[in-house]
C-alpha cells in the first residue's frame, strides 16, 4: 500500500470518528404517574331479577370503533371523515409540513455544489490617465466553473435538528389522529343524540295522541254536564304543553342534523338523515389495562414525541459550543477568447476550509442553552400532565357510565310505576271517584318520568362515546410513522415504528 493510500484511509478514518461525535444528551423517555387499576372500572357482581347487562365490546373493530353501535348509517357518516372533514384536511396538510422540514433539515448532511456560467465584453476608458486601464480597447472574458462547500456535521448538530425535527413530525401525526378522532367522536355523539331525539319524538306523539283524545273526552263531559269547565283548560294546557315539547325537539334534531352535515365537509342543505324507530342499544366498553392508555391515546404520544423533540434542541445548542468547519473545492475554466475556452491553459480550480469559532458573545450560547433546557423541562411537565388529564378522562366516563346504568335502572322502574299509577288513576276517574285534576297530575309524571328516561339513554350513549375517545378510540401508538418512512409523497401513510429510542437522560 502506498503512503498516499494510507494517508487517505487515516484521514478517511478521523473523519468518521468525529462524524460519530453527537453532542448533547440522548432521549430517555421520563415517568409518568400510571395507576395499577382504575378506580371507577365497572365490575361484574350479582345481578337482580329483570337486569341485564349489555355485552363487553372485546372484540369491536378498533378501527371502526364506532361499530359497536350497530348502526350502518352511522358507520357510512364515519367513513366520510377522512374524504372529507376540513378540520382533519388542515391537519393532514400540517403533517406534510412537518415532512418537509424533516427533508430540509436531512439535506443539510449533503454537500452543495453550484455551477456557474459568465461571458463578459467590456471597454476600459481612453482618458482616464496614464494609469487607466485599457486604454479604450475592448476585451472579452469567458468563464465556466463549478464549486461546492461542505460542512461536515462533527459534533452531530444537524443528527439534533434532525432528531428533533422527525420527533416533531411524529408529535404532528399524533396531531392529526387526535383531530381524526375528535371528529369521530363529535359525529357519533351528535348521532346518537339525532336518533334520540327521534326516541322522544315517537314518546311524545303518541303523549300528544292520548292527549287529544282526553281532551276530546273531557269536552264530551263538560256538553254533558258531568265534567267543571276547569278539567277542559287542564286538558288544554297538557295538550299545548307538550306540542311545545315536541316543537323543541324538532329544533334539538334539525342542529344535530346541520352539525353532522359539517363534520362531513357538507353544507346542512345537502344531508338529510330520515328518522328510524330502532333503538340503540347501550354498550358496555372494557377499559383494558392503565399502562396500555400510554400508547392508545395520540395526544400522550404527541405531547412524549414532543419531549424528544425538546431533548434534540438541547444537542443543538450544546453543538454551538464548538468550532465548525467548511470544506471548499472550485474547478473551471476562465478565457478572454472563447476558442480557448477549454483549453488546459485555462484550467482554473482552489479547494481548502475554513474553521470558524465564537469567542465571545456576551453569553447568547448560554442563554440559548437554558433556554432548551427550560423548554425541556416544560415538556416533560406538559407530558406528565396530558397522562394525568387522559386518566381523569377515563375515570370520568367510567363513573358516568357504570352511575348512569345504576340511574337507568331507577328509572326504568319509576317509569313502570307512573304508568301503573296513570292507569288506575284514570280508572277511577272514568268510574267517578277521582277528580280529572289527579289524573292529569299522574299523566304528566308518567311523561317527564318516560322523558327522563330517555335522556337518561342519551346520557348513557354519550358517556360511552366519551369513554371511547378518552381510551383512544382505535388508535395505537404503532400507527406513528417511523423516521425512515417519514415522506411528503406519502402524508397519511402511517407505519409501525422501529423499535424505541433507548433512553439514557
Amino acid at each position: 500500500m502506498s503512503l498516499l493510500s494510507v494517508r487517505r484511509l487515516a484521514a478517511a478514518g478521523l473523519a468518521g470518528a468525529l462524524a460519530a461525535c453527537t453532542v448533547g444528551p440522548d432521549y430517555e423517555k421520563p415517568a409518568a404517574p400510571v395507576p395499577a387499576a382504575y378506580k371507577e372500572a365497572w365490575k361484574p357482581g350479582p345481578v337482580e331479577k329483570g337486569w341485564r347487562e349489555t355485552r363487553p365490546a372485546d372484540t369491536i373493530d378498533r378501527g371502526a370503533w364506532w361499530s359497536i353501535f350497530h348502526d350502518p348509517l352511522l358507520d357510512k357518516l364515519e367513513r366520510q371523515i377522512d374524504i372529507s372533514n376540513q378540520n382533519l384536511k388542515a391537519a393532514e396538510a400540517a403533517y406534510r409540513e412537518a415532512e418537509a422540514v424533516v427533508a430540509g433539515a436531512r439535506a443539510q448532511f449533503f454537500p452543495t455544489a453550484t455551477l456557474n456560467a459568465s461571458a463578459a465584453r467590456s471597454r476600459g476608458s481612453g482618458n482616464g490617465g496614464p494609469n487607466a486601464f485599457g486604454g479604450g480597447n475592448i476585451s472579452n472574458r469567458f468563464q465556466i466553473d463549478a464549486a461546492a462547500s461542505w460542512t461536515p456535521d462533527l459534533w452531530g448538530k444537524i443528527r439534533r435538528t434532525v432528531e428533533s425535527d422527525v420527533a416533531a413530525a411524529q408529535a404532528t401525526a399524533g396531531q392529526l389522529a387526535s383531530a381524526r378522532l375528535s371528529a369521530q367522536t363529535q359525529l357519533a355523539a351528535a348521532y346518537l343524540q339525532l336518533r334520540l331525539a327521534d326516541e322522544l319524538k315517537r314518546l311524545l306523539d303518541a303523549s300528544v295522541k292520548n292527549f287529544t283524545e282526553a281532551l276530546r273526552i273531557v269536552r264530551n263531559q263538560q256538553a254533558a254536564g258531568t265534567a267543571d269547565p276547569s278539567a277542559v283548560d287542564q286538558a288544554q294546557a297538557q295538550l299545548d304543553s307538550t306540542r311545545a315539547q315536541l316543537v323543541a325537539v324538532g329544533v334539538t334534531r334539525a342542529q344535530l342534523e346541520h352539525a353532522i352535515a359539517v363534520l362531513i365537509g357538507k353544507p346542512p342543505a345537502a344531508l338529510a338523515i330520515p328518522p328510524v324507530t330502532t333503538e340503540i342499544a347501550v354498550p358496555l366498553i372494557p377499559p383494558g389495562v392503565p399502562s396500555a392508555l400510554l400508547e392508545r391515546r395520540p395526544d400522550i404520544a404527541t405531547a412524549e414525541r414532543r419531549m424528544q423533540a425538546a431533548n434534540a434542541q438541547i444537542g443543538v445548542a450544546v453543538a454551538a459550543f464548538y468550532p465548525d468547519i467548511t470544506l471548499n473545492a472550485d474547478y473551471g475554466v476562465e478565457a478572454f477568447a472563447l476558442r480557448k475556452l477549454f483549453t488546459t491553459a485555462s484550467r482554473i480550480w482552489s479547494f481548502g476550509s475554513t474553521a470558524a469559532e465564537t469567542i465571545f458573545d456576551g453569553g447568547a450560547r448560554n442563554a440559548q442553552l437554558d433556554q432548551q433546557l427550560a423548554l425541556y423541562d416544560q415538556s416533560v411537565a406538559t407530558y406528565r400532565q396530558t397522562v394525568l388529564a387522559a386518566f381523569q378522562a377515563v375515570e370520568d366516563a367510567l363513573a358516568s357510565q357504570r352511575i348512569l346504568t345504576e340511574q337507568a335502572k331507577a328509572q326504568d322502574s319509576a317509569v313502570a310505576a307512573a304508568r301503573s299509577a296513570e292507569r288506575t288513576i284514570y280508572n277511577q276517574y272514568v268510574a267517578g271517584t277521582q277528580a280529572y285534576t289527579a289524573v292529569i297530575v299522574a299523566q304528566t309524571t308518567a311523561l317527564n318520568d318516560a322523558v327522563q328516561a330517555v335522556t337518561i339513554r342519551q346520557n348513557r350513549l354519550t358517556a360511552s362515546v366519551a369513554l371511547i375517545e378518552a381510551l383512544g378510540g382505535g388508535w395505537d401508538a404503532a400507527q406513528l410513522p417511523a423516521p425512515e418512512k417519514i415522506e411528503s409523497d406519502a402524508p397519511l401513510n402511517f407505519n409501525p415504528i422501529p423499535p424505541k429510542v433507548t433512553p439514557n437522560r
